[in-house]
């Protein structure tokens, strides 16, 4: 305890001995003055006294005029930076308040006794861990995590953003970089480790650029400053851990920053699954007043994809929503309410005339029922005929579960949603509207790929023609691809008008429910369905 105040208090000489000489020599000749204005007759005193507030003023202006000129030309003006130090005691977040990246924990869990257990390391021969890189989405807890770390090892904590070293003076990236690690090494000699995390790391990690033109010099420097320190903490016993933070994907990061000796591992924190989305939802709720009858597991499923930061949003949304409506607890009404608004948008009525609303609710409807009865993995959660965005209605549905490769009958699935609501508009009104433009966008965009990217055509073409110069495929090779996307959008229009012919009765029927509710929930999308006896493995006609 001892030897650790004392290494404490070296390091807080180290970093403000300029402050401590100061403020003592200030003292000296204070008390020198006073010594000799004690020895002065008194008319020369009171002569002194009386100049001693202009000489006061002239000094500051002078002494202002110098700081000012040391800071600029000697202190490195423009290349200061503003790290937020904090110490992990401090930080305060915990690994039970890490939610949604179990996985990842884990991984962090390793770094964290590395940090508080050096010694066992060293002692068969290991290295101290010197680098860790975290990837993933915007939103899954990379910040989050890399404070837990902090926390748990109760060491110093200095974070940055990857764009606060960028500058378009050349050098000032690099001097800060290395004032950062000048910091980094002060705070672990005196607290025995220090983690520096930086965030969006590929701000000044990205592959570099060389051009005798120069572009790209800035950034260049910059990392190459930091490929430096890196090195520089392998020859010398300073416990400083960079952490570092990025959405890009890996290739996008220069190999040099990536290789064993500086960001030594890699942890990937992706998106909650089921279960951790449960107990993010569990932890984000009782932060506010809810129904205790809501079904988590419910608003579980219906997040599928959503982010630990986008789940928190949705709550703190249904809040302010219970608080407009007056509401003393936040509902699944409030819930659902909340996660519509982030997903499609605000609502917004517009005055439409009579025939545009059915025209409206027949297309929702057609997308509704295809979706349903064809879809192998996605429920409709809302169908809506009021305006959001540019959208006159809108149908929200979402995977049942986890799904991250797209299979061909899933494919062809969504190519027959998209065309539902032309087809169920061409059926009722004998014409169709420009809102199926979008669709049909859509729906050509997988039909395309289906052909000319990932071997799904019927007629056996298999690679992908994209990545061959248009200038070296023979015309009679892209008619050829042509026609085999057009024969899968014709297929698929064959089946939607198979389908909603049979069921032209339940179309009807929740086009009448869409024009006098303007919205459909998932438990009322259900009950109607039920009562035609329908459910999701309904088989495609013959």
């Amino acid at each position: 305890m001892a030897f650790m105040a004392y290494r404490k208090f070296r390091m807080y000489f180290m970093e403000h001995w300029v402050k401590i000489v100061v403020g003592f020599t200030i003292i000296i000749l204070i008390i020198l003055s006073i010594w000799g204005m004690m020895s002065l007759e008194s008319f020369y005193r009171n002569l002194t006294i009386a100049q001693m507030p202009i000489s006061i003023l002239l000094a500051g202006l002078n002494a202002g005029i110098f700081v000012f000129m040391y800071m600029i030309f000697l202190q490195g003006g423009f290349s200061k930076i503003k790290q937020t130090t904090v110490k992990g005691q401090n930080v305060n977040i915990h690994w039970e308040d890490v939610i949604g990246m179990e996985e990842a924990k884990q991984e962090a869990l390793e770094v964290v006794e590395l940090i508080k257990d050096r010694t066992k390391l060293l002692k068969i021969g290991g290295k101290i861990l010197r680098g860790l890189l975290m990837v993933g989405p915007p939103g899954c807890g990379k910040t989050y995590l890399a404070k837990a770390i902090a926390t748990e090892a109760g060491i110093p904590f200095i974070s940055m953003s990857g764009s606060e070293f960028t500058e378009i003076f050349v050098g000032v990236g690099a001097s800060r970089v290395r004032k950062l690690f000048k910091k980094a090494r002060t705070l672990a000699y005196g607290y025995g480790a220090c983690i520096i995390f930086i965030d969006e790391l590929d701000a000044i990690g990205r592959q570099r650029t060389f051009s005798f033109m120069g572009g790209g010099q800035e950034t260049n420097s910059t990392q190459n400053q930091l490929l430096v320190e890196m090195d520089g903490l392998q020859e010398k016993d300073y416990n400083v851990i960079i952490i570092g933070a990025t959405n890009a994907a890996e290739g996008v990061l220069d190999e040099a920053l990536l290789r064993p000796g500086r960001f030594d591992r890699k942890i990937y924190i992706d998106r909650p699954n089921l279960q951790e989305r449960e107990k993010v939802f569990e932890y984000y709720l009782k932060k506010i007043k809810y129904d205790s009858n809501i079904d988590i597991g419910r608003l579980a499923r219906q997040a599928v994809h959503k982010s630990p930061a986008e789940i928190e949003n949705m709550i703190k949304e249904s809040a302010l929503i219970a608080t407009r409506n007056k509401k003393e607890s936040v509902g699944y009404k409030e819930l659902s309410e909340a996660m519509e608004r982030i997903d499609m948008g605000l609502k917004h009525r517009k005055q439409m005339t009579k025939e545009e609303r059915e025209m409206v609710a027949f297309h929702e409807t057609g997308h509704l029922v295809v979706m349903y009865i064809f879809h192998p993995t996605d429920d409709v959660f809302k169908a809506s005929i009021i305006s959001r965005k540019e959208a006159l209605g809108v149908v929200h549905a979402q995977p049942r579960e986890e799904i991250y490769t797209h299979n061909k009958e899933r494919i062809l699935a969504d190519i027959k949603v998209k065309l539902g609501g032309y087809v169920a508009e061409k059926m009722r009104f004998g014409t169709t509207s420009d809102g199926v433009a979008s669709d049909f966008q859509g729906a050509m965009w997988f039909a395309h790929n289906m052909v000319w990217r990932i071997g799904m055509s019927d007629a056996g073409y298999v690679g992908d023609y994209t990545v061959i110069p248009k200038t070296q495929l023979s015309e009679s090779l892209k008619e050829k691809l042509n026609v085999e996307t057009d024969k899968i959008m014709q297929s698929c229009l064959k089946d939607i008008e198979t389908l909603l012919k049979k069921e032209w009765a339940i179309v009807e029927r929740f086009a009448k429910e869409l024009l006098e509710k303007e919205e459909l929930e998932y438990d009322d999308i259900e009950a109607i369905f039920r009562e035609y006896g329908k459910s999701h493995n309904f088989k495609k006609p013959e």
